[in-house]
């Protein structure tokens, strides 16, 4: 080892033990600014006032001494559009966003600056704000961004006060041009950040890590390489010298390796990349069962030799894994072949609309993984930077998707034309190429130019400009026709993602034979959870429609890569195919609250390995029907599946791979069973009961410690049940929530598509017996949810926040 990274170990190793390079978790609020740590950054979400609607002139609105006393106090994230009322009276312009109004509204939030954080570098982070934002501070404007799905920020140096005197931050918000047709709420719906930085530092998303696995692809490999990019920025306006020490961290939380740059300069006002290559033994892969994640720890020192000292310091994850794409085979991870088991979901969640805490990330994931799902597209845009952590260390296969083919922002109703302005697309792959998940990029979703000589000039400029920050990654789009045209983006891209058109697989294959083809979008047919028949009037779709013939058509393709499934949740808004009274989409796996659909568990029945079966109807309630024949369906991995009523056998049916088996069964109160063999060994059964009315309500969540005043939500579930603690499906009950002690209510719901009761309320009607509330934490301590009904026992659950 050289003396220089002798030095470097030392140098870091000690900084970290003294404390001084330990980073703040993501998503926690940072530590306030002080001389010995350099780089700051706080959470700037609570505290705010809020107005709905619009007012004129703006001068008297971002005025310091204008009175907001009246205006309603907010915490952020926070989607404004879900509290209005759900109206059928433009049925045009609402109806794919929920029929739910959408107007201007304005915040505004007070802050102080510490003393210390004077001479630094100040900037205002803004993760989301939905849409068409104008910020202004001290009065001063910002300026304007109309993406509302991309972050952006803006540098307060000469702007902002430090040392106590107050600062005012008023964001104006027009979400009445739509960049989607799904709902898409409005607001300050992400995090909102203060950034204190010395002069010299890691510019804004200015870290790369790519890895490179040596001695084939396989998990046993024994050695990887890695090129760090760190991009330092000199904000003086004076010439500065510095070196960029460097710290991998090992997934165990081992150092792995250590090593310095040479000293280095960068002019005044300018930027500098410095670049290091780096070997790494025995490393550990990123896979879908075993997400390993590593850390960069960065730090900057300015000036030489030993008087060296410490301007700034970053924390990056990366993984180490390899990607390979065949047009004849599909995709493989780490040498292995892999089918992509994906789902496409919206960002928004019921209770919280598309404002959804960065715990319920997580929540959402694991939903998914429990059905088999091993992939996330970003339908249709950027992400939060929570949902890519939640997939990074869960294990999912994600295809991140920009909004619109051509420039920054549009109406989605109008062509893209010309490719002027990419800066939101370079933001996406500067902000998310560290994450291991992300296996492709996706330009675009169902572009009218897709097979159009101008559509194929803008696909170029876009790859032009991802090829600038990743070439590790192939590029991909959305495509859904045109693809025997003359030109087709699908020419210039890596990889071909085809939405629906099954009828056209085959030919859409022998022009592209030479590249790898995946469903980008499919399986979209609609059930609403819980019920089993067709109503327009009341707007349910039957479980009964099934998605076997769709999926079948990419499983039965060896070169189909796999598909992601339109959707992973129900969502609000787009609510086809009836529309009005449906507020939302019932295009999901799961519905809008988390609850498994038989369709969700049909595709488990295909993706996952873990015997299962599931019995379709999920109730076996039917008062009336006595006597009548019932459909019964049965989904499975297994071999064989044998049908029981009240413990008579209708007979066992071989399993058809990814399909289902079915019986007419005469309704007789009691228990219908199935049993799933694997030879004569049972592996698997599911029943269902005809149940008594609901006695008593019961609340669960998939955990009770929460973290204390750092905005971590959790999902508590209602189910009714009868005095034998079986779910009635067929009797609901209006429940109110109430918390003692340190929580909150943030909203309710119950995954039934035409209930236009208002999700920011403390109670809700159930839906086939269950419904949710999602309860965030407080200060620490005790937190006790109840949920109670009138003629039913209360139910209770306490959470601790620490």
């Amino acid at each position: 080892m050289t003396i220089r990274l002798v030095r470097a170990a030392f140098l870091i190793a000690s900084l970290w033990l003294a404390g001084r390079l330990e980073p703040a978790a993501a998503g926690d609020a940072a530590p306030a600014s002080s001389s010995s740590s350099p780089r700051q950054r706080t959470l700037l979400d609570a505290g705010w006032t809020f107005h709905l609607g619009d007012i004129t002139p703006a001068t008297q609105v971002v005025a310091a001494d204008f009175d907001d006393k009246d205006w309603r106090r907010v915490d952020v994230p926070h989607d404004y559009v879900l509290e209005g009322k759900y109206s059928r009276s433009d049925e045009k312009t609402v109806r794919g966003h929920g029929y739910l109004p959408y107007d201007v509204a304005w915040y505004r939030k007070r802050f102080t600056i510490p003393g210390g954080d004077r001479g630094k570098v100040l900037r205002l982070d803004f993760d989301g704000v939905f849409r068409d934002s104008e910020v202004y501070l001290n009065g001063k404007s910002l300026g304007r961004h109309p993406s509302g799905y991309t972050p952006f920020s803006y540098d307060i140096t000469n702007v902002a006060k430090a040392g106590g005197d107050e600062n005012t931050i008023v964001v104006r918000v027009d979400p009445r041009e739509f960049e989607g047709w799904w709902y898409e709420g409005a607001g300050i719906y992400r995090h909102v950040w203060l950034t204190a930085l010395s002069p010299l530092h890691v510019a804004q998303w200015g870290t790369s890590v790519t890895t490179k696995v040596r001695d084939g692809d396989q998990g046993a490999s024994q050695h990887a390489d890695a090129t760090v990019q760190i991009d330092v920025e000199n904000r003086s306006s004076d010439r500065a010298d510095f070196r960029v020490a460097c710290e991998i961290v090992a997934p165990a939380g081992e150092t792995v390796k250590t090593f310095e740059s040479p000293p280095q300069s960068v002019a005044g006002n300018e930027t500098r990349q410095v670049v290091q290559n780096v070997a790494l033994d025995n490393p550990r892969l990123w896979s879908l069962d075993s997400p390993q994640l590593y850390q960069l720890r960065t730090t900057i020192l300015s000036g030489d030799g030993d008087k060296a000292t410490v301007v700034d310091r970053t924390t990056t994850s990366f993984g180490i894994r390899t990607l390979r794409f065949d047009a004849d085979k599909g995709f493989f991870l780490n040498g292995k072949h892999v089918r992509i088991q994906g789902a496409a979901s919206h960002q928004d969640f019921a209770g919280v609309g598309i404002a959804v805490p960065d715990s319920l990330q997580e929540w959402r994931v694991r939903q998914l993984k429990q059905l088999g799902c091993n992939g996330w597209r970003t339908a249709h845009n950027e992400p939060s930077e929570a949902l890519l952590d939640a997939c990074d260390h869960l294990g999912m296969l994600v295809m991140a998707e920009n909004r619109h083919l051509g420039d920054t922002y549009r109406h989605h109703s109008q062509p893209g034309t010309t490719a002027d302005d990419l800066s939101d697309l370079a933001t996406m792959i500067r902000r998310d190429r560290n994450h291991a998940s992300i296996i492709m990029w996706s330009m675009c979703n169902e572009e009218g130019l897709q097979g159009r000589p101008e559509g194929v000039a803008i696909f170029k400029k876009m790859m032009d400009v991802v090829h600038k920050y990743d070439q590790t990654r192939p590029i991909t789009a959305a495509t859904n026709g045109g693809w025997m045209n003359p030109q087709h983006i699908a020419q210039v891209m890596d990889i071909v993602g085809i939405n629906y058109h099954i009828q056209d697989y085959d030919k859409i294959r022998s022009r592209f034979a030479n590249k790898m083809i995946f469903a980008s979008e499919c399986m979209n047919e609609k059930t609403t959870r819980g019920e089993y028949a067709d109503v327009p009037e009341t707007g349910m779709r039957s479980c009964y429609n099934l998605s076997e013939e769709a999926f079948l058509a990419v499983a039965n393709r060896p070169y189909f890569a796999g598909a992601y499934m339109w959707t992973g949740f129900d969502y609000k808004g787009e609510p086809n195919p009836y529309g009005w009274p449906d507020i939302s989409n019932n295009t999901g796996l799961l519905d809008v609250c988390g609850f498994p659909k038989d369709k969700g568990c049909y595709f488990q029945s295909c993706w996952s390995d873990k015997p299962m079966v599931h019995l379709v109807p999920g109730t076996w309630n039917w008062p009336g029907k006595e006597g009548q024949n019932i459909r019964v369906l049965a989904f499975s991995n297994a071999k064989r599946v044998e049908l029981f009523l009240n413990g008579k056998s209708f007979g066992a049916s071989d399993m058809p791979h990814d399909a289902h088996v079915e019986w007419q069964v005469p309704y007789a109160p009691g228990t219908l069973s199935a049993k799933a063999y694997d030879g004569d060994k049972v592996v698997a059964s599911d029943a269902v009961e005809t149940t008594g009315a609901p006695t008593h309500i019961k609340l669960t969540a998939d955990r009770t410690s929460l973290r204390a005043a750092s905005e971590d939500a959790i999902v508590v579930a209602v189910a009714l049940l009868d005095d034998k603690d079986r779910i009635v499906s067929n009797a609901d009950r209006r429940i109110t929530f109430a918390v003692k002690g340190t929580g909150r209510i943030l909203g309710v719901g119950n995954g039934n598509p035409a209930d236009h009761d208002t999700d920011k309320a403390d109670n809700r009607n159930t839906f086939h017996g269950r419904c949710i509330a999602v309860v965030e934490a407080g200060a620490a301590g005790e937190i006790e949810v109840s949920a109670t009904s009138p003629q039913l026992a209360d139910g209770r659950v306490i959470f601790h926040a620490d």
